[in-house]
């Protein structure tokens, strides 16, 4: 089953809505949660954009299998460079 054109329309519109939140956030000052609602805000993005136009949504559980495992190893590779940047001494 593929997604049809409304699906699509629906996706863009909320992926432009997201734009525009992302862009208002912007300009207000939260102080440390700039980066959680930023965040938060790609994450969707990027769920939005891997179900629907990556027809990860209406694939096999194999396929999601192997988008999990490129997540997880994207996460080995964050906590990697992470520990090494946190444990440097700067002085």
């Amino acid at each position: 089953m593929n997604p049809s054109g409304r699906t699509y329309r629906i996706n863009g519109i909320a992926l432009l809505g997201l734009l525009c939140l992302t862009i208002v956030a912007a300009y207000f000052n939260l102080g440390p949660f700039n980066s959680i609602i930023a965040l938060s805000i790609s994450l969707t993005k990027g769920i939005l954009i891997a179900l629907i136009f990556m027809h990860l949504r209406y694939s096999k559980p194999i396929v999601w299998l192997v988008a999990g495992a490129g997540v997880f190893w994207l996460g080995i590779m964050f906590v990697l460079a992470l520990s090494d940047y946190l444990t440097r001494g700067w002085r």
